[in-house]
C-alpha cells in the first residue's frame, strides 16, 4: 500500500488542472562544482530547491520532466527522470543532448561562470613559502544561451537571474542578450528568500511584459511560474 502522503499527491494530480499535459520539460537545478585539485573545488550557495520545486510542480501539472541536477542533498521528485552532473561542462553536455527533445527548457541551475584552467592531479599542498594561491580561470560554456541559439528543435527557453543589485536591469539585459523567451529574476541578497531558503519571491519578464510573484514557498512559486510559461508558450 502507498504511503498516505503519496495517496494525497496522486489524488491532487487526478483532480488538478494539467496545463502542461503532453509537454516535455527539461530543467537544470543546483550548483556546479569546478575542480581545483582532487579534493578542492569552486562552487556556490545554491541548494537546488527552486529547480527541484519546478520539476515536481511540472510533473504534477502533467509534464514529462527531465531534471539535470548538480550536486545537491535532495531526493528526486516523484515521477521525474533525474540526470546527475558535477561540473558546468557536464551540465552543458547533458543540456545540449536533451534540450532539443523537449518543448520547454528551464535553466534554473546556478552554473559557475568560470572554471580553473588547469586542474592539479594531486592535492595542492600548503607550504611556508606559499602565502598565496593564484588560479587562472577560464569561461564555462553558457548553457541557456546555447539552448536559446539552437537553429532546429529549439525549446521555449526560460532563464533565471539570481542578482544582488539592479535586479530588474540585469535580468532584462540577460533576457535580450541571450535571446530568451522568459526570465525569472530574484534578489538573493534578501534574507528569507533565494539560496538555501524554502521561500522565494520572483519577478518574471518576457519580451513585452512582466509579473511579480510575491514571497511564497518555492513550491507555490514554481506552480505560478509554470502557469505563466504554459500561457506564454501556447501563445507563441
Amino acid at each position: 500500500m502507498l504511503e498516505p502522503l503519496e495517496l494525497v499527491e496522486l489524488c491532487e494530480q487526478f483532480w488538478a488542472d494539467n496545463p502542461l499535459k503532453g509537454k516535455k520539460i527539461a530543467i537544470t537545478a543546483g550548483p556546479t562544482r569546478e575542480a581545483i585539485d582532487p579534493v578542492r573545488y569552486i562552487s556556490n550557495q545554491s541548494s537546488g530547491k527552486m529547480g527541484f520545486a519546478l520539476a515536481q510542480a511540472a510533473q504534477q501539472m502533467g509534464a514529462d520532466v527531465t531534471l539535470i541536477s548538480g550536486p545537491v542533498s535532495l531526493a528526486s521528485p516523484h515521477g521525474v527522470d533525474r540526470i546527475n552532473v558535477i561540473s558546468a561542462q557536464e551540465m552543458y553536455d547533458a543540456s545540449m543532448a536533451h534540450a532539443p527533445n523537449h518543448d520547454i527548457f528551464i535553466a534554473c541551475a546556478a552554473v559557475a561562470d568560470y572554471r580553473p584552467e588547469q586542474v592539479a592531479t594531486q592535492k595542492i599542498k600548503k607550504t611556508d613559502q606559499n602565502d598565496q594561491m593564484n588560479i587562472t580561470m577560464v569561461k564555462n560554456p553558457d548553457i541557456v544561451a546555447s539552448v536559446a541559439a539552437l537553429e532546429t528543435s529549439r525549446p521555449y527557453t526560460v532563464g533565471f537571474a539570481a542578482e544582488t543589485q539592479n535586479v530588474s536591469l540585469y535580468a532584462q539585459k540577460k533576457l535580450a542578450k541571450k535571446n530568451l523567451d522568459m526570465i525569472c529574476a530574484n534578489d538573493v541578497s534578501l534574507q528569507g528568500q533565494g539560496f538555501n531558503s524554502n521561500d522565494n519571491a520572483i519577478t518574471v519578464y518576457w519580451q513585452d511584459g512582466e509579473q511579480s510573484l510575491t514571497l511564497a514557498s518555492k513550491s507555490q512559486i514554481a506552480h505560478q511560474i509554470l502557469h505563466l510559461i504554459a500561457d506564454k508558450q501556447s501563445a507563441n
